[in-house]
């Protein structure tokens, strides 16, 4: 019984422990040039690197091409970002 309680308890602690991720990023699009700033949420590991790799397809299937992830963090700042996304704010 202690260690199925034991197992519980840290299974709770993991599930908890994982925050949300979100990802700030630049995208452009050619002929006519468009450029983008937006904000994504981010499901994989919490790195610019990672956040690089799951945005990228996302951006190219709506034909956008992705310049580079500015920034990750969590949910503390999206407030922050939501007007300068505009209507790339959690669109991808």
């Amino acid at each position: 019984m202690k260690t199925i309680l034991t197992t519980l308890l840290v299974l709770l602690a993991a599930t908890t422990a994982q925050a949300a991720c979100y990802a700030d990023y630049k995208a452009k699009q050619n002929e006519p040039l468009r450029l983008q700033y937006g904000v994504a949420q981010i499901n994989g590991a919490c790195t610019e690197s990672d956040a690089a790799a799951e945005l990228a397809p996302r951006l190219a299937s709506a034909g956008w091409t992705l310049l580079n992830v500015v920034s990750v963090f969590d949910e503390h700042g999206l407030q922050e970002r939501r007007d300068s996304a505009g209507e790339f704010y959690l669109r991808y």
